[in-house]
């Protein structure tokens, strides 16, 4: 329990190890899913490739959807790819970074069904059985049959049970061939997005590490910055409920008072501490205006530092400060017990 215990704490420890996290779930399920789901092909010849293809790319265009349903960051992406310009200027560099961070880990779990199910073989199998050689692996000068008739023998290649074509083609050498096909694709797939995610991990800092850098750090203060708001206007809102509860029973007692009905009356200690939080927004239309206010112009990150020298020069924009600090005086004093 207590490595459950970590691993968990570890998923819940930023926004990128909870997705993470999230998309290796997810890439286990798409594994238990596979192994759960009932294969049929309906052996027809016009049938089987739609079928096959159909299994091998709707799951992992449906996988990709929910891998950015399941993302918190695709609310926040829309948000700041929508909202008004306002006082803070819209970054595409960090609109990129976000959804190519999104889009990446909605990835895994797709990949991991097509590389699943190539090497599997079952798809390509029910899809493209009728386009085996016969000349090649079977009979291909079988008396009385018409291409058309072939395509119906070739077509029931996936369900042995019904197969009837072992004099034109043995069910076992079809099977063998296609399967040795769709395993070659599937390991080339897997080769293929190996490959892929090493280049993007090795050569991206080669490249863009300081935009990269750059993007990455106002992406999380989006995301932080957006936790914050939403913990505040909670936070205000709880503080709000509760002066009014406090004002309505204040007033419940007032006129119970004032009905000669005298009651045991204690302040609440917390009251003024409540009053504090509202921040002189008592109404609902200033909370509006407020809310309205954040979404449409949001405040301009510049919070005016003091420039501060650093090791390589002076912070800021690299000018040192107007107004040098003087240096300052050590004084001791003595005190003897006498």
């Amino acid at each position: 329990m207590d490595k459950f215990r970590m691993i968990f704490q570890f998923f819940q420890s930023n926004q990128e190890s909870f997705m993470n996290g999230i998309c290796g779930i997810m890439a286990l399920a798409s594994t238990q899913m596979y192994s759960a789901f009932d294969f049929n092909c309906p052996c027809l010849p016009h049938y089987n490739l739609a079928y096959g293809l159909g299994i091998l790319l709707v799951p992992p265009f449906i996988l990709f959807l929910l891998g950015f349903v399941l993302n918190n960051n695709i609310s926040m992406l829309a948000e700041e790819w929508r909202r008004p310009q306002g006082r803070r200027g819209k970054d595409p560099a960090v609109l990129r970074y976000m959804f190519c961070s999104m889009a990446q880990r909605a990835m895994i779990a797709p990949a991991v069904w097509v590389s699943v199910t190539l090497l599997d073989g079952k798809c390509i199998t029910c899809a493209f059985c009728t386009s085996v050689p016969v000349e090649t692996l079977g009979n291909a000068s079988h008396p009385r049959l018409s291409q058309g008739e072939i395509e119906r023998v070739l077509a029931r290649i996936p369900c042995k049970e019904i197969y009837n074509g072992q004099q034109l083609i043995a069910n076992e050498v079809a099977v063998r061939y296609l399967r040795c096909i769709s395993q070659a694709l599937g390991w080339c797939f897997v080769l293929l997005m190996t490959t892929l995610a090493f280049l993007v991990r090795s050569l991206r800092p080669c490249f863009s590490q300081a935009a990269f850098l750059k993007s990455r750090y106002w992406s999380h203060y989006i995301d932080i910055e957006r936790k914050l708001f939403d913990e505040t206007c909670a936070e205000h809102a709880r503080s709000f409920a509760k002066v009014c509860i406090q004002q309505f029973f204040e007033g419940m007692s007032t006129d119970l008072v004032a009905a000669h009905c005298h009651l045991p009356r204690k302040a609440p200690a917390d009251a003024g501490e409540a009053a504090e939080k509202l921040l002189g927004i008592t109404d609902r239309g200033t909370m509006n205006m407020a809310l309205k206010s954040w979404h449409r112009c949001k405040p301009p990150l510049h919070l005016h530092p003091p420039a501060l020298p650093t090791g390589n020069g002076w912070a800021g924009e690299g000018q040192p400060p107007t107004h040098p600090t003087a240096p300052r005086r050590e004084t001791a004093a003595y005190y003897s017990w006498v």
